[in-house]
């Protein structure tokens, strides 16, 4: 009996064991089944620019239905503009701390001490990968290849045919940069962005992903398929506006060919699946006749892209994660920003994360859990878009409800959506909280404010290109290719460079890439356009006469032979932060920007 009893307990023991052992083996699964990681960022749509929204016009099935079934953030804001966006995005501190306060003239450049979404993910054993638009620097090490992701296919500048663009691009067939390297792609834009992405859904490995699919529709030009700008033939907007709800439905038709590509191959319910936008509406809403004074839809909100109204700043944010704590099919309206993605993913998917500097964005992950329902905080926006940041100019301070516009105008968003109702007077305790509010992390930004500075002689990237996109001015400069063609005389401006190694260098001035195989004397030929993209006109020529380069306290000048696509300069320069000034001297002695710069430490 005793022999039998022993054996029993054995048995138990050895079942409570097992069991234990294949619980331990759970949790150890549940532990390295880390997420995957998509954001989709689109251009320019706003929060009216989807049918969900309440918009009347605009067709958006597969995005509906993807937004039902989410937890949609309502109150989520972004910057005025792209470049802040994305800063602001991927860094969960504001633009105006990292160097892309704007869009163009060297304020764009996101600075190389800021640590990014992905360089966190990818320490974190993650591989990592992006599509579309970067718009935080064209230069090493600036790169999106050069910022975490160990694999990039993306267009230069801050969208297709902007200077720093391949030359011509124009949406379809374009010519992008793989890693850095042109690559020639086959059809229209967002379909590229989107096949590269389901391409890399394909690729075998036993590590989770963080990818990020920045794309450039719906910005302008407004090009698209002729089928989708015919969908909205008949409907009551302008030319222009049917075209850019087109460019959204292209859009949608992509998200549900991704969304079904992830649900057949079993990787939707374990991915953290967020699509939200960069701006402000850049088109959905525009002036009609008398008629119909108003075209197009902007959900009630008052102010478009660039403004610090909430119509400029107030976004789309829609996340699910099936196989996740976070809520579905459900809202919440917390004050929320593109500034909290990044602390929040990272406890969302478990990651090892500590800022080294300050973040404007918080965690919000228990919001998304359903554990709180608001959170008693302040942010601030605001519109720059200039060669410094400047205090109070086109400011936001946010609190849940409240709205301070330039430190004076006070609006209830609860009762008042269009801003239209200015309670300054009525609340004065409030404004002088918020203005307090304000003070106090402007002082925090300023210490942060700098330039980027571009590297010239270093051995990873020698020779660098550089385009008048990133050149400081306080005036005009011609940031598409639009303008290069037409060859206006913008006055010049400087780059902030750094030079890493003395010796003797090659500065190259172009006046267009060197990828067209353009002399300098060259006019281009007209591309004509058609009722579903805009036309590319003829370049006009520009009588140059002499090439000049200041840098270092050296100014050098040289003769033009307008037969060639540049003119040559040498000189000798020592390491250090320099200011660079490149320009084409006229016939009639007018001074302008090289468009194109090519520099190489011989």
């Amino acid at each position: 009996m005793k022999v039998l009893l022993r054996h029993l307990m054995f048995a138990i023991l050895s079942v409570i064991l097992l069991l234990n052992c294949k619980e331990a083996d759970m949790v150890n699964m549940e532990e390295m089944a880390k997420p995957n990681v998509i954001i989709i960022l689109t251009d320019d749509q706003g929060y009216g620019d989807l049918a969900y929204h309440g918009n009347p016009i605009l067709k958006t099935p597969q995005l509906d239905a993807f937004a039902s079934a989410s937890l949609e953030l309502t109150n989520f804001h972004v910057g005025t503009t792209c470049a802040p966006t994305r800063a602001g995005l991927l860094t969960g501190r504001n633009a105006d701390r990292n160097n892309a306060w704007h869009t163009i003239a060297g304020c764009s450049i996101l600075l190389e001490d800021e640590e990014t979404l992905p360089q966190v993910f990818e320490k974190n054993g993650y591989r990592t990968t992006m599509f579309g638009k970067w718009h935080l620097g064209d230069n090493y090490p600036f790169r999106p290849n050069d910022r975490g992701f160990q694999h990039a296919f993306y267009l230069g500048g801050g969208g297709v045919n902007q200077t720093p663009d391949f030359w011509n691009n124009d949406y379809f067939d374009d010519t992008y940069l793989r890693n850095g390297i042109p690559e020639k792609s086959s059809g229209y834009c967002t379909d590229v962005w989107f096949n590269e992405a389901i391409e890399y859904l394909n690729t075998p490995s036993d590590e989770p992903f963080f990818m990020y699919l920045a794309l450039n529709a719906a910005h302008g030009p407004f090009n698209v398929p002729e089928s989708y700008a015919k969908l909205y033939e008949s409907a009551p907007l302008s030319e222009q506006q049917k075209r850019f709800y087109g460019m959204i439905s292209n859009i949608d038709d992509n998200l549900g060919k991704l969304i079904s590509h992830l649900k057949k191959t079993g990787q939707y319910d374990n991915t953290i699946l967020i699509f939200t936008t960069d701006n402000g509406t850049a088109a959905g809403i525009a002036k009609g006749n008398k008629e119909q004074p108003i075209l197009g839809y902007n959900a009630g909100l008052r102010g478009t892209k660039g403004s610090h109204y909430d119509g400029g700043h107030r976004v789309p944010f829609f996340i699910s994660w099936p196989n996740g704590e976070i809520l579905q099919k459900t809202k919440r309206n917390a004050l929320t920003a593109h500034v909290d993605i990044l602390p929040t993913l990272a406890e969302l998917a478990g990651l090892t994360f500590e800022s080294k500097k300050i973040l404007d964005g918080t965690s919000i992950a228990n919001i998304m859990r359903g554990e709180a329902q608001d959170i008693d905080r302040m942010l601030v926006v605001d519109t720059q878009r200039n060669q410094w940041p400047e205090k109070g100019k086109n400011s936001c301070v946010m609190s849940s409800e409240w709205r301070l516009i330039d430190g004076k105008e006070l609006y209830n968003l609860a009762d008042d959506l269009g801003q239209a109702n200015d309670l300054a007077d009525k609340h004065p305790d409030l404004v002088s909280e918020m203005n307090l509010f304000y003070d106090n992390w402007w002082a925090s930004v300023e210490p942060d404010i700098k330039y980027a500075e571009i590297p010239l002689g270093n051995k990873i990237a020698n020779p660098v290109t550089i385009s008048v996109h990133d050149m400081h001015t306080t005036e005009g400069i011609p940031w598409n290719q639009v303008q290069i063609r037409e060859g206006k005389l913008f006055p010049a401006g400087y780059y902030s460079v750094k030079v890493q190694d003395e010796g003797e260098y090659r500065f190259k001035l172009y006046r267009y890439p060197p990828e067209s195989g353009l002399t300098l004397k060259a006019t281009t030929e007209e591309i004509p356009g058609t009722a579903f993209r805009d036309a590319l006109p003829k370049g006009q020529p520009i009588p140059i006469k002499t090439g000049k380069v200041e840098i270092g306290g050296n100014t050098i000048f040289a003769e033009t032979d307008t037969d060639q696509p540049y003119i040559e300069l040498k000189t000798k320069l020592k390491p250090g932060s320099h200011t660079l000034k490149c320009s084409f001297l006229t016939a009639e002695n007018i001074e302008i920007p090289a468009y194109y710069i090519q520099i190489e430490k011989l």
